[in-house]
C-alpha cells in the first residue's frame, strides 16, 4: 500500500503549493536546496488543487506525481479525465457538489488506463456516453464515496483489473450494470456498502472471481439484481469463486430502466448465477421478484458454461413469482447445493432435498422444473428506456473530512469478516 500522506484544509492549499512548490506557470518547481530540475522531491507531500491551482481535473492529474492528491473543489466539470500516473488519489471535497458531467457527449468520467494504485473518492460522474468511473488493465484500484448516474454503459466499472475495492458508492441509470467487475482471475477484490438501483443489472461480473466478495450492499429496482455470468466474449471463463454475503436484494423487476438485451432477458431475478462455478451465496435477503429469488442456470454462448459447485445457504428468500429458489441443469455430479434457506417455493420441487449441502440428495428433478422459456422469451420483456432521461441521483453520504483527511494510494482491499455478517433487515 502507498505511504499515508497528510492532507491540509482547502483554505491552505494555495499557500502550500503556490509559493513553496510552484512556479508562475503552475508547474512544480524544485524544493529549496535542490537542483532546479522541475520535479518535486519524492519525499514531499503534494496536493494539486482544482480549480485554485489547475483549471481542470485533467491538468492536475497530468501534473501529479505518484503519491500526490488531486483535490477537487465543488463545481461542474465538463471533462473526460484519463489517468496514466500511478499511485495518485483523486478526491472531491463534496461528493454531491463535485460533479463530472459528460453532457451525453463525452465517453468516460474518469478512466484509469493501465495504471496501478489509483484511488478515486467522493465525487459524482453523470451523463457520459459509456462509463462513470472506469479502471482497465490495472493492479490495485479503489473507488470510495462515488456516485455514478445516467451513464451509457456502466456506472462504476473495473475490467481486466485486480486487487480492488469499491465501497460506500452508488450507481443508477446504466443500461448494463451499476457496478461491474469483469475479466479477472483471481480478482482479489471487494465490493462493500454500495447501492445499485434503476439499472439494467445491479451487478454484473463476466468471467470474474477468485477472492471476489460482494457484501453488505443493496441492489434494488433494477431489471435484475446480482448476475455473475460466464461468456466466450471475454477472457478467463468461467465466472467462479465469487462470495455474495449479507446483501439486500429486492424488487429487481423494474421495467422502467435502460437495459441492454441481456439485462432485459434477466428481468425479474434477484441473484441469477448464469454459468458460474464454485460461488458462495449466503445470508442474503432476497425478496419480491417476478421470476426467481436465487437461481442457477447454465450460460449459452459460443459454448455452454454449466453451473457447478455453487453453495446457496442460509438466505431469506420470499415473494418470488415463479420460485424463491431455482435451478436448471444443475443436478447429478455438478456439486451444487442448497441448505438452510428460508423460502416457500422452489423449481424443481423440494430443491433442497434434491441438492443438499450434506449427504445424498433424493427426489425427482423433473417435478415442477424451471422453465427457461420464462427467461428466454424476449417478446415479453419491456424495451429499454433512454438512459439520457433518467432522474438525477439523490444526495449521498459524503466522505468524512474530505478536505483534511489523510490520503493513500490504492492497495490491498481489507479482509472481509464473513462470520460477522448477518442477514440484513427487510426494507
Amino acid at each position: 500500500m502507498g505511504r499515508v500522506r497528510r492532507a491540509v484544509a482547502v483554505a491552505g492549499v494555495v499557500a502550500l503549493l503556490g509559493a513553496a512548490a510552484c512556479g508562475d506557470d503552475g508547474e512544480p518547481s524544485a524544493a529549496e536546496g535542490e537542483e532546479g530540475d522541475g520535479a518535486l522531491d519524492p519525499g514531499e507531500e503534494a496536493i494539486r488543487a482544482v480549480p485554485d491551482e489547475y483549471g481542470t481535473i485533467q491538468e492536475a492529474v497530468d501534473a501529479a506525481a505518484p503519491g500526490d492528491l488531486v483535490l477537487v473543489s465543488p463545481g461542474t466539470y465538463n471533462e473526460a479525465v484519463t489517468v496514466t500516473t500511478p499511485d495518485i488519489v483523486i478526491r472531491g471535497t463534496d461528493r454531491n457538489e463535485v460533479i463530472l458531467d459528460g453532457e451525453f457527449e463525452l465517453d468516460n468520467g474518469i478512466r484509469v488506463l493501465e495504471t496501478d494504485g489509483v484511488a478515486v473518492e467522493n465525487m459524482t460522474a453523470m451523463n457520459y456516453t459509456t462509463n462513470g468511473f472506469f479502471w482497465t488493465g490495472v493492479e490495485r484500484y479503489r473507488g470510495s464515496y462515488l456516485t455514478a448516474a445516467n451513464n451509457g454503459d456502466y456506472g462504476v466499472y473495473a475490467f481486466d483489473s485486480t486487487v480492488g475495492l469499491f465501497e460506500h458508492s452508488y450507481g443508477s441509470g446504466s443500461p448494463d450494470a451499476g457496478f461491474y467487475i469483469g475479466q479477472c482471475y483471481p480478482c482479489e477484490a471487494v465490493m462493500d456498502d454500495v447501492v445499485s438501483e434503476g439499472n439494467g443489472l445491479g451487478y454484473s461480473g463476466t468471467n470474474a472471481g477468485g477472492e471476489l466478495y460482494i457484501v453488505n450492499s443493496v441492489f434494488r429496482e433494477n431489471r435484475a439484481g446480482i448476475v455473475p455470468n460466464s461468456g466466450d466474449y471475454e477472457l478467463y471463463p468461467p465466472e467462479r469463486e465469487t462470495t455474495i454475503v449479507g446483501n439486500l436484494v429486492h424488487d429487481n423487476s423494474n421495467p422502467d430502466t435502460p437495459a441492454i438485451d441481456s439485462a432485459r432477458q434477466a428481468t425479474g431475478n434477484g441473484i441469477l448465477v448464469f454459468g458460474g462455478v464454485d460461488n458462495v451465496i449466503e445470508r442474503n435477503r432476497v425478496q419480491d421478484h417476478e421470476v426467481s429469488g436465487i437461481a442457477l442456470i447454465p450460460a449459452f454462448d459460443v459454448g455452454t458454461w454449466p453451473v457447478e459447485g455453487n453453495a446457496i445457504r442460509d438466505n431469506v428468500v420470499t415473494g418470488s413469482g415463479l420460485a424463491d429458489l431455482a435451478a436448471f441443469d444443475a443436478f447429478g455430479d455438478k456439486g451444487n447445493c442448497f441448505a438452510g434457506n428460508e423460502h416457500e417455493t422452489t423449481a424443481p420441487a423440494e430443491l433442497e432435498g434434491l441438492l443438499p449441502c450434506e449427504g445424498e440428495g433424493s427426489g425427482d428433478e423433473t417435478v415442477d422444473g424451471l422453465d427457461l422459456a420464462v427467461l428466454a422469451d424476449m417478446d415479453t420483456k419491456p424495451e429499454s428506456t433512454d438512459y439520457r432521461e433518467g432522474p438525477p441521483p439523490p444526495e449521498q453520504d459524503v466522505m468524512p473530512d474530505a478536505d483534511s483527511a489523510p490520503w493513500e494510494a490504492a492497495g490491498d482491499p481489507p479482509e472481509v469478516d464473513l462470520d460477522a455478517i448477518e442477514v440484513p433487515e427487510a426494507p
